[in-house]
């Protein structure tokens, strides 16, 4: 049930004939969901009990006879306790949004999910969201080495008469990210500012002491005892010098920035996290297949559930229609 496409000949794609035959009714998807998020059999959530039944229930699919005989609630379903949870669509439709997630290289915005599964704008954004947070990767070993690190601006448009020292940053967002030539794998973040204490403690969390490090020649990656670090001179005109420099990680902030402008049209600052972990994530993943790729998002839900009202809380915004 796999297709080989454009690309890497030794990876194998899904079309959309063969997703809907993995996934023709809620029932099928929902097994895929418990095989990857319960990979040693059903277990309750809130206790960790595998005394569990299966029961025929309109939401729910097990009972844990432990949370039954202390009186606490007992019925669950594979949804509870990941990015699932509290959610009224159907497994079906979370899966053709896995699919959707993974195969979109410059994202999918709400607008498209909305029209492709046949939810509302709102539960479509609030689902972009979720999986967003399964993206996110958690802790992961630092890079060895050789790393590549920048910065880059998002967002905003420079003023016309703003002082050359604001580097066009503002109204923008800032996002630093290493890239590791020996894996190919890429771990950013959105950072407050640009000073040397804020830059230099993303490369001490991100990469083993005594690795090489290439960044361009910002004051602020100066002195860093602990790294092997060369700079390349872009003030000057300097791109690559026998083998610094940063373009693997200016590859990927390309990707994001082509998403920003072909697929959001706009990032909030409040949510551009979120957003940065997904192109991380589906960076870091882009070399397996993609039924391989749908299931590692599935196994990520695990323990990350994102509630509209904390999306929504504090921004001034309203219940209703969302950008992007």
């Amino acid at each position: 049930m796999t297709f080989t496409g454009p690309g890497k000949s030794d990876r194998q794609g899904i079309t959309l004939t063969q997703l809907f035959k993995m996934f023709p009714d809620d029932e099928t998807a929902r097994r895929w969901f418990e095989e990857r998020l319960w990979p040693s059999g059903p277990h309750c959530p809130r206790c960790g009990s595998k005394d569990v039944v299966e029961i025929k229930h309109p939401t729910m699919t097990h009972r844990c006879r432990d949370c039954r005989k202390a009186g606490s609630k007992a019925l669950f379903s594979v949804k509870v306790g990941s990015v699932m949870e509290g959610s009224k669509l159907g497994f079906q439709t979370w899966a053709v949004a896995i699919y959707l997630f993974t195969t979109s290289l410059k994202g999918v915005s709400s607008m498209k999910l909305h029209r492709d599964l046949g939810i509302t704008q709102r539960a479509a954004w609030h689902l972009a969201h979720r999986l967003r947070r399964a993206f996110e990767e958690g802790d992961m070993a630092r890079f060895t080495g050789p790393v590549e690190v920048d910065e880059t601006y998002v967002g905003g448009r420079k003023r016309r008469n703003a002082p050359s020292t604001q580097r066009g940053s503002v109204g923008k967002a800032i996002v630093a990210g290493a890239k590791d030539r020996a894996t190919g794998r890429v771990n950013a973040r959105v950072i407050d500012n640009v000073r040397k204490e804020t830059l230099q403690g993303f490369v001490g969390d991100r990469v083993e002491v005594g690795s090489l490090v290439y960044t361009d020649d910002l004051p602020s990656y100066r002195g860093m005892p602990w790294h092997h670090h060369e700079a390349v001179k872009h003030s000057v005109g300097e791109y690559v010098r026998d083998q610094a420099h940063t373009n693997g990680i200016e590859s990927f902030w390309s990707v994001l920035k082509r998403a920003y402008g072909g697929t959001f049209h706009k990032m909030s600052h409040k949510h551009l996290d979120r957003y940065v972990q997904e192109f991380s994530g589906r960076h870091n993943i882009r070399e397996l297949n993609t039924a391989d790729q749908m299931s590692q998002l599935a196994a990520r839900m695990r323990g990350k559930r994102l509630k509209y009202e904390d999306l929504t809380a504090d921004n001034g915004l309203k219940s209703g229609a969302r950008s992007a």
